[in-house]
C-alpha cells in the first residue's frame, strides 16, 4: 500500500508540473517575439513532460491497478478466512432462516460435524427468532449444551441475509442450576391435634407413637442431604437441598398417606400438617414461608402440605376431615377480645356472603340480637330480594320490635370511623354482601369456619377462624354463651339453630362434641325444633326444580353430575337440595349440580366426607368446606362448565388416595 500512494504522488506531481509549465509557454507566445522564443522553449519542455507523463502512466499505472486488483483479493481471503475460523461458532441465513453458510466452530461444535446447508434454522433449533436480534439475545439448548444467541442483518433490505452468533454458556447454566438446586428450603411438620389425641392414652402408647413418628421423619430424609430436628412434642423442622425437594413435592408428599397407617387407640388415624417454604432468598425468610404455610393448612383443616413460594400456595392432600377441638378456651377468649370492640364502637354492622343462607344471615341475626340487648346499635345487611333465607327473614322480623336487617345501600351510608363491621360465614372479599361496606370499614372482625383461601379479608381487628367448627351458627352460640347477661330469645336460637342444622344436614355431617353443646344451649335458650323445620320450607316449584335436576344426574367416577337449564326464581335453594339429595344414591360419594344465575354457570357440590369437593371447587376458582362447597364459572356454556368439571374431578381423583 505504501509503494501504491508513492506511484499517485509521483504522476500527480509530473501531471501538476506538465500543466505549470504549458501555462507559462502560452503566456510568453502572446508577449513580443523575445518572449515568444523563450515560450517555444518551454512549450517543447512540456511536450516532454506529457511524454514523460504517458510513460509513467504507461509503466506506473499498470502496477499500481495490479498492486490494487492483489490486495483487494487478499482482503477477500483474509475476510474468508476469518469468518471460517472466528472464535465462536457462527451461521448465516437467509431470508426464510435458510442456512447458507456456516463457520468451521459451528459444524463442529454446535451441528457436531452434520451438514446443514440448506436446512430451516427453526426446525433444528429452539430459536426465537425476535428476541435474537436484542441487547441480551437468546438463550437456547441443544445436545447437551447451553447457548446464548446474538444476531445482527447485513442490511436493512429484507432479502439480505442474518449472520448469528452461538455462544457455549453451558458452564455457568451448570453454575446456576447447581446453585438453584442446593438452595435450602425449610419445611415445619406438626402433627395436627396432638394433645387431644394422646391425653387419653397410657405413657407407654405415647412413646411408641412419638418413635413411630420420628422413624416416618427418618425416612422422609433418607437419601438427601438433609437435616431434621424436633423442636417440641408435635412438631418437626427439616433442612433440605431444593434437588431433593422437587421429587417430594412430585410424589404428593407420600408422608401424609403413611402417617394415617399410625394408629391411636386402634381406630384414630395421625395425621400431618406440612408447611414447605422455599424459593427464598435466604434460610430466615423459608422459615418465614414455612410458617405461613403450615397456619394456612391448619385454616383448612389438617391432614395436608402447602408449599409457600414468594407470594402463592400449593396445596397436597387434604382428603381427611379435620378432627374437632374439644377445647373452648379460644371461644372464651375470642369473646373478651370481640366484646372490648363492641363496647369501644360507635356503631356495628354485621353481614354475611352473597345470596345469604340459614347459616350466614342466622349467624349475623343471633350477633346482632345480643350486641341490640348490650345497647349499642347494630345491623344486618343483606339484600331482601336475593337471598336465600327470606322465610328466616320474616320470621324473626315478625317478632322483633325494631328493625334489624337494612339493604346494602343503607350500610355503606352507616359506616364511619367509628363504626365496626362482624363478618360472618365468609373471608373471601369477593363473597361478602356489601363489598361498599367492607371497603370503606376501618374496623373487621371475621367469623368463619370454612377453609382458608390464599388471600382472605386482610387488616382485621380480629380474625376468628375455626376450620373444624360445624358452622358459623355454632361458633357464634358459642360466642353468646360468654357475652354478660344477655338472654337469647327463642326465635334468635330457632335462626341459629336452623344454620347449624343447614350446614350439618340435620346433624349428620360435620359434627363434634361442640356442636351439639351449641344445640343443647340453643335448645335451652327456647328453640323449638318445628319451628326451624318450617323456615325449610319451599314452594312446589322448587321441588319440581329440583326433580328436574335429580332426573338429569349422570354418575361418573363416583360422583353424581347434573346439569340443568330449568327456569326457577329459586334454583339456588333447588340445585343445593338436589345436590344433598344425591348423596344418596348407591356408591356416590359426590354430587354437583351446574345451573346458570346472574349470568354465570354456578355449581353446587356436596360430599359425605370421602371426597373433599373443597378441593375440587378451589381448582374452579370457588372454595368453601370439605362436604360443602361451590364456585361460579363466568363466561361459560352449561355444557363447557360441565366439561371443565369433569377434567378436575379427573385430576382429583388421579392424585388422590381416599
Amino acid at each position: 500500500m505504501k509503494d501504491s500512494r508513492v506511484v499517485q504522488m509521483l504522476i500527480k506531481l509530473t501531471t501538476l508540473a506538465a500543466a505549470g509549465v504549458s501555462a507559462a509557454a502560452s503566456r510568453l507566445l502572446m508577449q513580443s517575439e523575445e518572449t515568444a522564443e523563450k515560450g517555444r522553449l518551454l512549450l517543447l519542455i512540456s511536450v516532454v513532460i506529457i511524454a514523460v507523463l504517458f510513460i509513467e502512466y504507461a509503466y506506473f499505472g499498470s502496477s499500481a491497478k495490479k498492486y490494487i486488483a492483489r490486495s483487494i483479493n487478499l482482503l477477500k481471503r483474509t475476510e474468508k478466512l476469518s469468518m471460517e475460523n472466528l472464535p465462536a461458532p457462527a451461521v448465516a441465513v437467509d431470508e426464510d432462516n435458510c442456512i447458507v453458510w456456516y463457520n468451521k466452530l459451528f459444524g463442529e461444535k454446535v451441528m457436531t460435524g452434520e451438514d446443514m446447508l440448506g436446512a430451516d434454522l427453526t426446525e433444528v433449533f429452539d430459536i426465537d427468532m425476535d428476541k435474537i436480534f436484542s441487547k441480551n439475545g437468546d438463550t437456547m439448548y441443544h445436545e447437551g449444551r447451553f447457548y446464548s444467541v446474538r444476531a445482527v442483518k447485513t442490511s436493512d433490505d429484507s432479502d439480505e441475509m442474518t449472520m448469528l452468533y452461538f455462544q457455549d454458556n453451558t458452564r455457568l447454566a451448570e453454575l446456576e442450576n447447581d446453585k438453584r438446586e442446593s438452595q435450602q428450603s425449610v419445611i415445619i411438620i406438626s402433627i395436627d391435634n396432638y394433645e387431644e389425641l394422646i391425653q387419653n392414652i397410657r405413657e407407654s402408647e405415647k412413646a411408641h407413637i412419638l418413635v413411630s413418628i420420628e422413624r416416618l421423619i427418618e425416612e422422609f430424609t433418607e437419601g438427601t442431604t438433609g437435616i431434621s430436628r424436633r423442636a417440641g412434642n408435635d412438631r418437626f423442622y427439616v433442612i433440605l437441598e431444593e434437588r431433593y425437594l422437587r421429587p417430594i413435592i412430585e410424589k404428593r408428599f407420600e408422608i401424609l398417606e403413611k402417617a394415617r397407617t399410625i394408629m391411636i387407640n386402634e381406630r384414630t388415624g395421625l395425621t400431618l400438617s406440612i408447611g414447605v417454604g422455599h424459593e427464598a432468598k435466604n434460610l430466615a425468610e423459608s422459615e418465614k414461608y414455612a410458617k405461613k404455610a403450615l397456619e394456612m393448612c391448619f385454616g383448612r383443616g389438617g391432614d395436608q402440605a402447602a408449599v409457600r413460594t414468594d407470594g402463592s400456595y400449593e396445596f397436597y392432600g387434604g382428603v381427611s376431615k379435620s378432627v374437632s377441638k374439644n377445647t373452648r378456651v379460644r371461644s372464651r377468649m375470642v369473646a373478651g377480645a370481640l366484646m372490648e370492640l363492641i363496647n369501644s364502637a360507635d356503631t356495628v354492622l354485621i353481614m354475611g356472603h352473597r345470596f345469604g343462607d340459614l347459616d350466614s344471615i342466622g349467624a349475623s341475626t343471633g350477633l346482632c340480637d345480643a350486641i341490640n340487648a348490650l345497647g349499642k346499635e347494630c345491623f344486618v345487611v343483606v339484600d331482601k330480594n336475593e337471598n336465600l333465607s327470606k322465610l328466616m327473614i320474616n320470621y324473626v322480623s315478625e317478632n322483633l320490635t325494631r328493625n334489624y336487617y337494612i339493604s346494602p345501600e343503607e350500610g355503606v351510608s352507616r359506616v364511619n370511623d367509628d363504626s365496626l363491621l362482624i363478618i360472618c360465614d365468609t373471608h373471601n372479599p369477593s363473597l361478602v354482601e356489601s363489598p361498599g361496606v367492607l371497603e370503606n370499614s376501618k374496623h373487621i372482625v371475621v367469623i368463619d369456619h370454612h377453609r382458608l383461601i390464599v388471600k382472605p379479608i386482610d387488616n382485621t381487628d380480629l380474625f376468628y377462624h375455626e376450620q373444624s367448627a360445624s358452622s358459623a351458627c355454632e361458633m357464634v352460640a358459642e360466642l353468646l354463651e360468654y357475652f354478660p347477661d344477655v338472654h337469647t330469645p327463642p326465635y334468635v336460637a330457632e335462626a341459629l339453630l336452623a344454620g347449624i342444622m343447614l350446614d350439618t344436614k340435620s346433624f349428620v355431617m360435620n359434627t363434634g362434641v361442640r356442636t351439639f353443646e351449641a344445640a343443647a344451649f340453643l335448645k335451652k335458650a327456647g328453640a323449638d325444633t318445628v319451628a326451624v323445620k318450617k323456615l325449610f320450607a319451599n314452594p312446589l316449584e322448587t321441588y319440581i326444580c329440583k326433580a328436574d335436576m335429580i332426573d338429569n344426574a349422570e354418575i361418573y367416577r363416583g360422583c353424581a353430575v347434573a346439569a340443568s337449564e330449568t327456569p326457577s326464581d329459586n334454583i339456588r335453594i333447588a340445585a343445593s337440595k338436589a345436590a344433598d339429595e344425591m348423596l344418596e344414591i348407591k356408591d356416590v360419594r359426590a354430587s354437583f349440580v351446574l345451573f346458570p344465575a346472574c349470568g354465570a354457570i354456578n355449581i353446587s357440590a356436596r360430599s359425605m366426607g370421602g371426597c373433599n369437593v373443597q378441593l375440587i371447587m378451589e381448582k374452579l376458582g370457588g372454595g368453601g368446606h370439605h362436604t360443602m362447597a361451590a364456585c361460579q364459572l363466568k363466561g361459560e356454556t352449561l355444557e363447557g362448565a360441565k366439561k371443565r368439571l369433569i377434567s378436575v374431578i379427573d385430576e382429583y381423583m388421579d392424585s388422590t388416595t381416599v
